[in-house]
């Protein structure tokens, strides 16, 4: 069984503000440490296009040149959103019990830790509509809690699924530290501010 940290990502046939990757539309990046340069081009790409939305008055007005505009959302909005969340799947089998739906972001990936700590339940968007249930010393996962002719499900004990959590956590950890590594190199002006947005999108701190 293994869980991993996804960003759902889009084809990027036009986009020139630094190299990327060659991805199908609505797939799934797995984020860690072992991303090609490419890759990581992606993830921050996406990132930043979750949030590429008008900022507030209060952020400033947009720069003006394409690489500036294309990062102003994700420089200046205080709430960053990552299309995404931990998967979760049977690698033997390749059944998967936890799919990121739509509105699902990386940001909340410590609802995890809810499940095991706190309310003892967690959704993961919609279509499919994911939920992990924490039931005694077991968390059960549902991939489709509304699927009408059944979905597959799984009780695992509360202590694997805080490794497999601990696990996906560190994933994301590594891949911030790549793409910080990244971003000096094709972002030298960014890279710091650029770094630090993605630790907030990640729900993460920089010294982690």
């Amino acid at each position: 069984m293994v869980m991993q940290p996804v960003l759902e990502i889009f084809a990027a046939d036009d986009f020139v503000l630094w190299p990327v990757g060659e991805h199908e539309s609505y797939g799934y990046l797995v984020l860690n440490g072992e991303l090609t340069p490419a890759e990581v081009g992606t993830a921050v790409m996406r990132i930043a296009e979750c949030n590429d939305f008008e900022p507030e008055e209060e952020h400033g007005p947009c720069p003006t040149d394409p690489l500036g505009a294309f990062l102003h959302g994700l420089l200046t909005m205080p709430d960053l959103f990552a299309a995404g969340g931990f998967r979760v799947t049977d690698n033997a089998t390749g059944t998967v019990f936890v799919e990121p739906g739509c509105c699902n972001g990386l940001e909340t990936w410590r609802d995890w830790l809810e499940v095991l700590d706190g309310t003892g339940c967690a959704y993961f968007g919609h279509d499919p509509s994911s939920v992990a249930e924490r039931v005694g010393d077991s968390v059960r996962l549902t991939l489709d809690a509304h699927a009408k002719d059944g979905s597959p499900v799984i009780e695992l004990p509360a202590a694997q699924v805080r490794t497999l959590v601990t696990g996906a956590q560190q994933d994301l950890r590594d891949f911030l530290r790549v793409a910080g590594n990244w971003a000096e190199k094709h972002l030298p002006t960014h890279a710091a501010a650029v770094t630090a947005a993605l630790a907030r999108a990640l729900d993460l701190a920089l010294t982690e």
